[in-house]
């Protein structure tokens, strides 16, 4: 159902498009019409929360996290091991 109403919004190409393509702020109708709120400063505040998004979402310096078939792998040569040790040094 398309509603018979206009909004204003804010279109942000993402700073890291492995996240997201885009994001759209809808700006409120009293932000929109108060005459000390430029543009730019929409955008400005736009642009602050989807770095900050991103941010948040990726961790520069961080390492994969190896597939769990790894961890069992690990676990059982541990299991391996310590069960090879006690067997040896009785």
């Amino acid at each position: 159902m398309v509603k018979g109403v206009s909004r204003r919004v804010v279109l942000i190409k993402s700073p890291d498009p492995k996240i997201f393509d885009e994001a759209i702020f809808l700006v409120r109708e009293e932000t929109a019409k108060n005459p000390g709120v430029t543009c730019q400063q929409l955008l400005h505040e736009a642009r602050g929360v989807a770095e900050e998004y991103v941010k948040s979402k990726v961790t520069p310096g961080r390492r994969p996290s190896l597939p769990r078939w790894a961890y069992a792998a690990i676990g059982a040569g541990g299991t391996g091991l310590a069960w090879l040790l006690t067997v040896l040094l009785q």
